[in-house]
């Protein structure tokens, strides 16, 4: 018998990533799974002071390729999220975790279906919204009526079955932030994201089959995959058919509406303003003749004026 002694044990790369986080290590850690298992939960900074975004030219593209899209039939044991993702100041809503979660107690124990049509939005609050979906006890299917971009593309890997409509969207990159500082600063902000960049790796990894580093490389490049493509690569495993799903003019305005007060949001905030500044400024153009609208957090919004406003904003 050999008197060697036993090398120690090697934590999981995703766990190493994890516990490396600059000053706010995230919480958990992501436990590799076999492909086509649903994944372990992925991990969430501990402090949440850090808001990830989605781009504005994602909000384009969603505005010309998926706005208004819905589904046919509802169910009783659906969940919808036609909506960005995390708090949505300007209409109230958004795709939250709290509100997932209430909606599974709500529906119970039983198999669950999630339409996905979403830009995106708060990429650390998907991430939460994916591990709620990931703990429930009974089948997910997600069906992408749309684009599922972004943060809602890490929700749609939660799904056991994933379906996409054939002129629908998966879109990948790496988290979003945005920072200010020095050169300093700058390196900061981008160590501390490298670990939740190579967790969703994982995640698409596991769900695809494909290559990590080629799962990194599409991150890179920003990548939208079409439903074929998703499904050629892994990252689906049907196609939804066209009939189960229609474009609702009413929902579609509103869409493309609230998306531009969403890009000129992130305009102001690109420019130096917080978004509490940028938003102020927004609201302050509602005291305009014709440009009334009003928007509480978590109360919803008073659309009558949406369009005035929206008319002075591009005068």
């Amino acid at each position: 018998m050999s008197n060697k002694p036993l090398p120690k044990p090697v934590k999981p790369a995703a766990v190493q990533l994890a516990a490396s986080s600059i000053r706010k290590p995230p919480r958990g850690a992501l436990i590799k799974p076999q492909a086509k298992t649903r994944p372990g939960a992925l991990p969430l900074p501990a402090n949440r002071d850090v808001a990830a975004f989605t781009k504005p030219s994602v909000f384009d593209r969603w505005s010309a390729d998926a706005a208004g899209v819905r589904a046919l039939e509802p169910g009783d044991n659906v969940i919808t999220m036609f909506d960005v993702v995390g708090e949505d100041y300007w209409s109230g809503g958004g795709i939250t975790a709290k509100r997932v979660a209430s909606q599974l107690r709500a529906i119970g124990p039983k198999p669950v279906e999630v339409q996905i049509n979403s830009p995106g939005g708060d990429m650390f609050e998907g991430i939460a919204v994916y591990n709620v979906l990931r703990e429930h006890p009974q089948p997910i299917t997600v069906k992408v009526m749309g684009m599922a971009a972004s943060a809602a593309s890490i929700i749609a890997m939660a799904g056991d079955q994933i379906q996409v409509g054939a002129a629908s969207f998966l879109m990948i990159h790496n988290c979003w932030v945005m920072a200010m500082g020095n050169r300093h600063d700058m390196k900061e902000t981008a160590e501390w994201l490298e670990p939740f960049d190579q967790a969703m790796v994982e995640v698409y990894a596991a769900r695809s089959g494909q290559d990590p580093k080629q799962i990194a490389k599409w991150m890179d490049a920003e990548t939208f995959m079409s439903g074929s493509i998703a499904v050629d690569r892994g990252f689906a495993d049907a196609l939804l058919p066209a009939d189960t799903m229609t474009v609702d003019e009413n929902a579609k305005a509103q869409d493309l509406d609230l998306n531009e007060i969403r890009a000129m949001e992130l305009s102001l905030v690109s420019a130096g303003m917080t978004r509490n500044d940028a938003r102020a400024r927004l609201n302050k153009i509602k005291g305009t003749p014709g440009a009334a609208f009003e928007a509480t957090p978590g109360a919803g919004a008073d659309w009558s004026g949406l369009s005035g406003l929206l008319s002075t904003l591009r005068s």
